[in-house]
């Protein structure tokens, strides 16, 4: 099985902008995530895909494989697809790695790319929540799935509701899952998602994965033990200090 792993790396950002290009302990953001994702086993290739020239050539300038994409893509699944189209090679699923996790593991690449045959149409991974701030958090998406580990829900609320018990016991009455942000795609549904219309759901939650819940595609899941940690701000370079 062939298996792409794309990172979609946009240069515009309302919060930090040109966020791939930061430096971290010596290296620039976009290089880390890179370099991890390459320690991946199951990954055939791995393409960094951008819509700006100074990403283009820095990636080119370490040794990097680098896609220029449009800069209007409403999403990182929208950019993968045009990567996908300009990389060559015949590739059964794609991997939407996250440019701003410069320290991922490339165990959760693989456990996803592991889990991957013919009949997936897409997955993703969830992490057990241990803590109330987690668990309460509306910028954390929460999933719910079913015993053949399909997600059936996300939400930014928490979810499943527990009835007749205060939330501070919430934790010790059921598990829940937060939402780690990497997907796979098979490469026939990649195509065939980023046609979809936004949804009343995506709307509502502001979630991309609803709008392929909503139009009865079945997301897999798979429960990694490791931490996620994301750059989106950056007041969030203060969380990764212990790790450069």
């Amino acid at each position: 099985m062939n298996i792409l792993g794309i990172i979609p790396a946009r240069y515009a950002s309302t919060r930090f902008p040109a966020k791939p290009l930061i430096d971290i302990g010596g290296k620039s953001m976009i290089r880390r995530v890179y370099e991890q994702a390459k320690k991946a086993k199951l990954l055939s290739n791995v393409v960094v895909a951008t819509d700006n020239n100074e990403i283009f050539d820095h990636v080119k300038s370490f040794g990097g494989n680098v896609v220029m994409t449009k800069e209007e893509h409403p999403s990182g699944t929208d950019r993968c697809f045009e990567a996908l189209e300009k990389t060559s090679g015949n590739f059964d699923f794609v991997i939407n790695i996250q440019g701003d996790e410069p320290f991922i593991h490339p165990e959760q690449i693989d456990l996803l790319a592991s889990a991957l045959n013919q009949e997936t149409e897409l997955a993703t991974l969830v992490k057990k929540i241990e803590d109330q701030e987690t668990l309460f958090n509306h910028n954390t998406p929460k999933v719910i799935f079913d015993k053949y580990k399909e997600a059936i829900y996300f939400s930014r609320q928490t979810i499943p509701y527990i009835r007749g018990a205060e939330p501070e016991q919430w934790l010790s009455k059921a598990a829940f899952y937060k939402h780690i942000g990497i997907y796979a795609y098979r490469s026939d549904i990649l195509k065939a998602i980023t046609s979809l219309e936004t949804g009343s759901l995506e709307k509502s939650e502001s979630l991309e994965q609803l709008r392929w819940l909503e139009n009865g595609f079945k997301i897999k899941v798979e429960i990694t033990t490791y931490e996620s940690v994301g750059i989106d701000v950056p007041s969030d370079l203060e969380k990764i200090k212990d790790l450069i």
